[in-house]
């Protein structure tokens, strides 16, 4: 049946590693949200500076407020897609705590991943969460693997979204994804066509 169960719309959480309020990240991000074909959704999770720091002993106090938030949110996607800047050659330090919480309940276990990048540096933070994600056995989708090159642009999303060369981009990885999702390329290139 595939990640998509009897669904005809694939889920996709799109999480950025980045807090900041005028992120090059999350702005991707977003962009991305606005550029998906028919029959791909994708959500933002915001709520990445709610989780507490990690600390296993702490599990039944947390479990069911913003660590629980965050594991349902992976367990009702069927995709996720991450989008990180590199701080001191590593993933920072919000994101790394919250796939910290996730690593003994198994959200990501099989999921179907990929990395969308808004500058093509920052090589040691895609290295590192490479290896985290496998590690923790999501199953990392290469071919949707994408970079944007929006560093010193300063674009909006919805400028993003409006560049033709970059919404093909986008909108590509997506179309990959779900290729990986559910054998859907044909699908979703069809209902573009009647579109």
């Amino acid at each position: 049946m595939g990640c998509l169960g009897h669904r005809r719309t694939m889920r996709v959480l799109a999480i950025s590693g980045s807090l900041r309020a005028q992120s090059t990240n999350t702005t991707l991000l977003r962009a991305v949200a606005m550029v998906a074909p028919r029959g791909i959704e994708v959500e933002l999770f915001e709520e990445i500076d709610r989780i507490p720091p990690f600390n296993p002993d702490l599990e039944e106090r947390y479990a069911a407020g913003a660590v629980g938030g965050f594991r349902e949110a992976i367990r009702g996607h069927d995709v996720v897609v991450f989008s990180t800047p590199e701080y001191a050659h590593g993933i920072p330090g919000a994101l790394k705590n919250a796939l910290d919480w996730i690593v003994g309940s198994g959200e990501l276990s099989g999921k179907p991943v990929a990395l969308m990048h808004a500058s093509a540096r920052g090589v040691y933070a895609v290295a590192a969460l490479k290896e985290v994600l496998t590690t923790m056995d999501a199953r990392l989708v290469h071919e949707a693997e994408v970079t944007v090159p929006l560093l010193g642009k300063e674009m909006t999303a919805e400028a993003i979204a409006q560049t033709p060369e970059f919404a093909e981009r986008l909108s590509a990885s997506l179309e990959k994804l779900a290729e990986s999702c559910d054998g859907r390329g044909a699908q979703l290139q069809g209902s573009q066509a009647g579109a």
